[in-house]
C-alpha cells in the first residue's frame, strides 16, 4: 500500500470519528463545526465522500454470495451442547453459517471473539 492510500485511509478513519462525535454530542451540525473550526462545506463534503464509499462497500459485499445476511435478520439455531464434553462443552459458544464454524470458550476474550466474526464477514 502506497503512500496516498494509507493518507486516504486516515483521513475517512478521521472524518469517521469527526461524524461520530458530532452523532454522539447530539450538536447540529453548524455548531459543531463552528466548535471544531470546520466549515460545513468541509463537513458535507467528506460526510458524502464517505457515503458514497459505503454505498459502493455495500454494493460489493451485496454481489458477493456469502451465505451470510447483510442486514435485516437471519436464522441462529440454538442447539442443547453435545454430550460428549470432547467435541463442545456446556460453558462454550458455537457459531455456524454456511460458510464456517467457530467454537469459543467461555473463558475466549470477547474482543478476540469479535475480530474473528469480522474477519468470517469480509469473506
Amino acid at each position: 500500500m502506497g503512500t496516498r492510500e494509507i493518507t486516504a485511509q486516515y483521513r475517512m478513519a478521521h472524518w469517521a470519528e469527526t461524524f461520530q462525535e458530532r452523532v454522539n454530542t447530539g450538536e447540529k451540525v453548524k455548531e459543531f463545526c463552528l466548535r471544531k473550526g470546520v466549515s460545513k462545506d468541509t463537513y458535507y463534503y467528506w460526510q458524502q465522500k464517505l457515503r458514497k464509499i459505503a454505498g459502493d462497500h455495500l454494493a460489493k459485499l451485496e454481489s458477493k454470495p456469502t451465505g451470510l445476511a447483510l442486514s435485516g435478520f437471519t436464522e441462529v439455531k440454538i442447539t442443547e451442547p453435545p454430550t460428549s464434553p470432547s467435541v463442545i462443552g456446556a460453558d462454550q459458544i458455537c457459531i455456524e453459517t454456511g460458510l464456517c464454524k467457530v467454537t469459543a470458550g467461555s473463558g475466549y476474550p470477547t474482543e478476540a471473539l469479535v475480530v474473528v466474526l469480522r474477519e468470517i464477514v469480509k469473506v
